[in-house]
């Protein structure tokens, strides 16, 4: 991440000349004193650091709150809805109240808090006003567009007057016409550009190698349905990962990702872990080569899951009726357990490393979303396996946009 701008005061040189006092002396004692408890104070008060407080330390709330660090309160009398399951944005398998799902009016009763302050609440009217004349676009897979229409429908409530488009080839957009506020949705799965590769008949440098069919990505090329984002939005919040380890369509044998730079296969061949390195690197650079220097760039951490008894197309399941304990959340997703749902935190690992020395902000919802493995679609998202990846609406994603506005809010008063 950028380092903060450090400011510096300077004084000009100065004679003084001060009588030496039993009082003055006395004075100084006293200062020296007061001076080094206030050390000793604050030394004791900060916690010390440990790897995963740096790993998630996200870059928004006071010095004193990480909005991402905390425990679900059940409210069983919770804040005003921000919107329903009339909203006809919300894809149909999501919508949780709509299908009947068990659960699905408990999920909104449980409210995110941090551990030393309080997350503000989201005002739609105020969001408007404060972000009028701005241009939000969302990058990325389709827990992106879970986020998206979140937050469509909660403006949708409040400004009815929305004008529906495309704007710089999204999968689809809104703007609120009296605020002038876009909102848009880029449907991506891998950042990078990446379609079905077969071998040529006439040989080359990947069928010597013996690969006959697999996924064509080429590294240093952005996904077509987003390539002109940067340059229209002035907010951007991007994701990716669930793909990347998607065995079902990236079969490591059968139709393995294979990666080319320059238009050229990188060899020797590497694993997808790498190839997302590769792939967050050389999208990290586009980005900031094209958006305006003012223009606001964010990553989103990964999505978990919560698939039980096995991944999705082996009879996994998520039946939990509400929230994790933290014992419960390790068991689930700790990478020395190798479980189901880890990609997650692998996926973190790889972000974080990425987007160090870069302008990119950091939106962590991973933590607060790993407790909630009550509040996906389930068996009532209308599939032929459980849906334990995409999250109910209005459920969870309403919280992501809490911590996505509270960035923005501060990103807004230091600039």
């Amino acid at each position: 991440m950028p380092a903060k701008n450090q400011h510096q005061l300077q004084f000009k040189n100065r004679s003084i000349s001060l009588p030496l006092t039993p009082i003055f002396l006395l004075a100084l004692l006293c200062l020296a004193s007061l001076f080094t408890y206030t050390l000793f104070r604050s030394s004791f008060n900060t916690p010390a650091a440990r790897r995963d407080d740096i790993l998630f330390e996200p870059k928004y709330g006071s010095d004193l709150c990480n909005y991402s660090d905390g425990a679900w309160i059940y409210d069983p009398t919770p804040r005003s809805r921000r919107y329903d399951h009339t909203c006809k944005e919300i894809f149909k398998g999501w919508n949780c109240m709509l299908n009947n799902k068990g659960n699905a009016l408990e999920i909104i009763k449980w409210r995110w808090k941090p551990k030393l302050c309080e997350l503000p609440a989201f005002d739609p009217v105020r969001f408007l006003e404060r972000y009028r004349d701005t241009s939000i676009g969302f990058i990325g897979d389709s827990l992106n567009r879970n986020m998206f229409v979140s937050l469509f429908c909660a403006l949708k409530r409040v400004s009815s007057d929305v004008k529906k488009w495309r704007p710089a080839k999204a999968d689809r957009g809104f703007t609120f016409l009296q605020h002038n506020l876009t909102i848009a949705y880029h449907r991506t799965n891998l950042l990078a550009r990446y379609g079905r590769w077969s071998a040529d008949a006439n040989g080359g440098l990947l069928e010597s190698l013996g690969y006959k069919d697999g996924y064509r990505v080429d590294i240093d090329v952005p996904d077509s349905t987003w390539a002109e984002a940067p340059m229209f939005h002035d907010v951007i919040i991007l994701n990716t990962g669930h793909w990347w380890w998607a065995p079902a369509k990236f079969d490591p044998v059968k139709s393995p990702m294979l990666f080319f730079k320059k238009g050229v296969p990188v060899l020797p061949p590497v694993s997808p872990d790498v190839g997302l390195d590769m792939v967050l690197k050389h999208m990290i650079s586009f980005v900031e080569s094209k958006m305006q220097p003012a223009g606001i760039k964010v990553f989103r951490t990964e999505s978990p899951r919560h698939f039980e008894g096995g991944d999705w197309d082996q009879g996994g399941s998520c039946e939990r009726m509400q929230p994790l304990s933290q014992k419960q959340v390790e068991e689930l997703f700790a990478v020395e357990h190798n479980g189901t749902n880890v990609e997650a935190r692998l996926v973190n690992q790889h972000l974080y490393k990425a987007i160090e020395e870069s302008g990119f902000h950091v939106l962590d919802i991973t933590r607060l979303s790993e407790f909630r493995a009550d509040a996906h679609p389930g068996n009532a998202g209308g599939k032929r396996h459980d849906d334990c990846m995409h999250w109910c609406l209005p459920g969870l994603t309403d919280s992501w946009n809490d911590l996505f506005v509270a960035l923005l809010d501060k990103i807004k008063v230091q600039t």
